[in-house]
């Protein structure tokens, strides 16, 4: 039997058009002999409007549940996840051209690493790309590193969480993503990087698209006081758990 990559994705209704190119992005991945993919999507409530937009694939999981945002739609989707990894996929979003490839690389070179991410280019409305001007030599990123940066820079870290995998038995021992309104994916990668080293990949993983319907372009999303709420505790949840000297092991 083929050693997993579980990608999980949440979707709700006015993204679910988005998923049948986030499939044919994940279809086209080539990933090295004796490795597959699984596609776990789990809807962020119960309608109608999502499934037509999934595809017809044994290796892609559905379900549904109460309407909850993504952290909690990504939480219930973890329990069908079979990976030995897990990575992040939003429904909006594209791989690039061997990313998993390159993250199973990464894992294989250094086996203290429990987490990686990539470059991301954002996806305009026009099919035009923009990339980032703060992204980080390729290579280890130290514990501590994206806390450091992501204060420094008003709360933008070095590296996107939106690119994340992370080794399945990590994942789980950190609770997983955030129960907040949106920043769950940044507060899982600041616990990520107190407790272990990680990796950044220089090459393109992600497109990142930015459309009037995402959620990260919602006034909601820049509100003053949920902001600075959302803030504290991503820090002092990363903050604690480094106060804890806890330590991923080797994998």
């Amino acid at each position: 039997m083929d050693r997993l990559i579980s990608i999980i994705t949440a979707v709700h209704e006015p993204s679910a058009h988005f998923l049948p190119e986030a499939y044919s992005s994940l279809r086209d991945q080539d990933l090295p002999e004796g490795w597959d993919w699984q596609w776990v999507i789990q809807e962020d409530g119960e309608t109608q409007a999502v499934a037509p937009f999934v595809p017809d694939d044994p290796r892609v999981s559905f379900g549904q549940g109460r309407a909850g945002r993504a952290a909690m739609a990504r939480t219930l989707g973890l329990s069908r996840a079979r990976g030995e990894f897990v990575k992040v996929l939003d429904a909006d979003d594209r791989l690039a051209a061997g990313c998993l490839a390159r993250d199973l690389a990464a894992f294989t070179a250094h086996p203290d690493v429990h987490w990686a991410t990539s470059r991301v280019l954002d996806l305009l409305p026009d099919g035009s790309t923009v990339g980032f001007d703060q992204d980080p030599p390729e290579g280890v990123i130290e514990r501590g590193a994206v806390l450091d940066h992501w204060k420094a820079n008003d709360y933008r870290a070095q590296v996107h969480p939106a690119t994340l995998i992370v080794r399945r038995d990590t994942l789980f021992a950190l609770g997983g993503w955030m129960a907040l309104p949106a920043s769950e994916d940044t507060g899982l990668l600041l616990a990520l990087n107190a407790v272990s080293r990680g990796w950044f990949s220089a090459e393109t993983g992600l497109f990142y698209r930015k459309w009037p319907g995402q959620s990260t372009g919602q006034t909601a999303h820049v509100h003053p006081g949920e902001r600075e709420a959302r803030m504290a505790v991503v820090e002092e949840r990363a903050r604690a758990l480094a106060a804890l000297d806890w330590e991923t092991g080797q994998a």
